[in-house]
């Protein structure tokens, strides 16, 4: 009998992996870890601090992608029913234990740490949960919210070990930029379900042509940006990175203009995933 035939159950290891985004939580560990071993000094691989500041940081992840499939049930039925765990493969009351444990989970790690820190981690609970509830059925209201916690996993990096703070911000701003223009990609590969439950992302509000034009405008402006942070300090190795980088970035502006179809979006969205990677890599210059 094949799966969606089956009752929800207390307990699926492949409907959790599947719910917590391994593959995302992966890219968060890796950049955190490579960010303070290649851009700070005196941290190393065993540095128990830096394994529960980044632990920390992927469990909350996790509690958000659960939380934002909770309530995204009937979209993603739409969007992609074959991903759907909430309520076919897990039950809700369990999926709803396991945001809550998760969260008190990385809270309290994060106050082991530093009072600072649990702070932080609280705030980006709730801010995850208000996204996955009110804020990604806004126009770019959600898109920033994710975005921005997205450059904070690696701010907080610089923060905590009180290192290097600019040019950790750097990588940040581009982990926010591609972030941004990632998940307004993914308002346009999933605008069909989304419009059917009334939310209004910048596609449904503007229209995809339009969308297009704003996604063009940040892609100039932080460019802009980040070649300026560059220059000011003046670092050779991420100056012509990022101009190498800006092969990708025409290719993915040149994919963008072409593209109409879904799976058109799906992989814009995928190639952002490969930018933010290969700046990752990056740090290995160092």
């Amino acid at each position: 009998m094949s799966e969606q035939h089956h009752s929800p159950r207390n307990f699926s290891f492949t409907g959790f992996v599947k719910l917590i985004r391994i593959q995302n939580l992966i890219i968060i560990i890796l950049s955190q870890y490579l960010a303070a071993l290649y851009l700070l000094e005196g941290i190393h691989l065993s540095n128990i601090r830096l394994f529960l500041l980044s632990l920390s940081t992927v469990i909350i992840a996790a509690a958000g992608y659960i939380i934002n499939d909770y309530y995204d049930v009937k979209i993603d039925y739409v969007n992609k029913p074959q991903r759907v765990v909430v309520g076919k493969v897990l039950k809700r009351r369990v999926v709803l234990f396991w945001h809550t444990f998760l969260n008190f989970t990385a809270i309290a790690i994060a106050f082991y740490l530093s009072w600072k820190l649990a702070a932080v981690f609280f705030g980006s609970a709730f801010l995850l949960w208000l996204y996955s509830n009110q804020l990604k059925r806004l126009p770019f209201v959600g898109n920033f919210t994710v975005a921005l916690l997205t450059g904070l996993s690696l701010t907080i990096i610089g923060l905590y070990f009180h290192q290097k703070e600019v040019l950790i911000n750097i990588y940040a701003l581009f982990a926010f930029a591609i972030s941004l223009i990632r998940e307004i990609i993914k308002d346009m590969e999933d605008w069909k379900g989304d419009a059917d439950f009334g939310c209004k992302t910048l596609p449904i509000v503007f229209g995809i042509r339009k969308t297009k034009l704003i996604i063009y405008v940040l892609i100039a402006l932080f460019g802009f940006l980040i070649f300026y942070l560059t220059q000011f300090l003046n670092n050779n190795i991420l100056y012509y990175y990022f101009s190498g980088l800006a092969l990708f970035i025409i290719y993915f502006v040149y994919r963008l203009q072409q593209a109409d179809k879904i799976k058109d979006f799906h992989f814009l969205s995928n190639f952002c995933k490969l930018i933010m990677l290969s700046g990752i890599i990056s740090m290995l210059l160092f």
